[in-house]
């Protein structure tokens, strides 16, 4: 399995998502030996079991050491690198713009099994362009981003060649290099897991290099596994990938272990969170609109802004020019126990997202007991019932949402109660049984084979 992120070195949904796949799939007895492009140290609660560079502080191998017989079928690989590839593009705006009328415009539709496909067509492995950046990419990147992937490519490749596994699996576009190469050096069958495209993060202006690699990728995949139906039609229609060979697995989300509830916060303020990254596929922009509206009719509210990104310093702005700095509070990048906390102290969560395939943090909310509102234009908005849903450009409505849950506690019980109720539906564990299904169908010889 080769990943970008894993926590505690996370900087959005996606660590979160593989380290639920890689717990499900090591719930089933799955052996799974991850790859990640950077050294860190490691969550002592987690599941994985570390090999790590000889490199590494001593420090740092001492802390890995004590989890290596924490959980016995996951295996980490770790090589040096620091990138955050989601960012901000240029010329968001104009991406903006056409996010949002695509989003009047288009109805979704989920796919139907056995639609026709188009023809697939045999793509060109682009070469990496070296020395090249994307784009609006911000102070996160750490060196040239294209010369990195290329270099966790090679280091995958040489992985592939020595250990012993079944099928490969890489989630998102940094890593399907590295896929392409391990599937050429072992010969076995790659999946490629789409958690977010091109068009989700930049809209019309897409940075070509990165969406002729995640294009390279689907088409060299035996398997293009997707997060919701939302990002499955993207990946059809955008990438001509045939439908025959497109799957849906949900994301989940762990519920919290018991504790004692956490002191209620001193004043008398109601709290609505953001938590993600601040970038503009995040809408934070729309948020802090929405909060105009909302303080403009109910004083007693502060909406609280966590997270980092290239639109932080924007937000702040926008946050004075609107004349509501007094009830915004930013507490940049939370983690651990801070983001239980924060949970614990919201009264509501929004999701403004302009263009989300999935969306984690949602269920996070819900499983520590907050009512949570949605944009429309999100994958996680196909599994939920009991959430409050809003274009993420109707900041009216946005508004008028957040007062009715501020307003009326017995609209913010009936959305705890039934939300909790739905999050029993949704389990990594159920969702490694589908990715063991897929695994199991590629890794099958062929009818009369060997």
């Amino acid at each position: 399995m080769l990943g970008w992120e894993f926590p505690p070195h996370i900087s959005g949904g996606l660590g979160t998502a593989c380290y639920g796949m890689t717990k499900g799939l090591d719930e089933i007895g799955v052996d799974v030996s991850f790859v990640l492009p950077t050294a860190i140290p490691v969550d002592p609660s987690s599941h994985v079991q570390f090999r790590t560079p000889q490199d590494l502080p001593a420090g740092q191998v001492e802390w890995i050491e004590r989890v290596e017989e924490t959980f016995e079928h996951v295996k980490l690989h770790q090589v040096p690198a620091v990138l955050q590839p989601y960012a901000t593009p240029e010329g968001h705006e104009e991406a903006l713009t056409e996010l949002r009328k695509r989003s009047r415009e288009v109805t979704k539709t989920k796919s139907v099994p056995g639609s026709s496909a188009k023809a697939r067509r045999k793509v060109p492995a682009p070469a990496l362009p070296k020395g090249s950046f994307v784009p609006g990419a911000g102070a996160n990147y750490g060196g040239d981003l294209m010369g990195q992937v290329q270099r966790y490519a090679r280091l995958a490749m040489e992985l592939a060649a020595e250990a012993n596994f079944d099928v490969i699996h890489a989630h998102d576009w940094m890593t399907y290099p590295g896929g392409i190469a391990a599937k050429a050096a072992s010969q076995k069958p790659l999946v490629v897991h789409v958690h977010s495209t091109e068009f989700d993060r930049s809209g019309k202006n897409i940075n070509q290099h990165v969406y002729d690699i995640e294009r390279m990728g689907m088409h060299a995949a035996d398997c293009v596994v997707c997060v919701s139906y939302l990002t499955a039609n993207i990946v059809k229609s955008r990438y001509d990938v045939p439908a025959d060979k497109v799957e849906v697995v949900y994301n989940a989300v762990d519920l919290p272990n018991a504790h004692a509830a956490m002191a209620p916060i001193s004043h008398n303020e109601k709290i609505v969170l953001f938590l993600g990254r601040v970038t503009m596929q995040k809408g934070p922009e729309y948020f802090l609109q929405a909060a105009k509206k909302v303080i403009d009719k109910y004083k007693k509210v502060r909406f609280v802004m966590a997270g980092s990104g290239d639109m932080i310093t924007r937000c702040i702005e926008q946050a004075a020019s609107l004349g509501i700095g007094r009830h915004v509070t930013f507490t940049g990048f939370l983690r651990g126990r801070n983001v239980d906390r924060i949970f614990q102290m919201a009264d509501l969560y929004v999701m403004p997202s302009v263009s989300e395939p999935f969306g984690i943090a949602p269920l996070e909310a819900m499983s520590h007991n907050v009512p949570v509102i949605i944009s429309k234009q999100s994958g996680v908005s196909e599994v939920l019932t009991h959430a409050l849903k809003v274009d993420f450009w109707d900041i009216d409505e946005m508004a008028n949402k957040i007062l009715a849950v501020l307003r009326h506690p017995s609209l913010q019980r009936t959305l705890r109660t039934h939300g909790g109720i739905e999050l029993g539906k949704l389990s990594w564990r159920d969702s490694a049984e589908k990715l063991l299904d897929v695994y199991q169908r590629l890794a099958a010889p062929p009818k009369g084979g060997k």
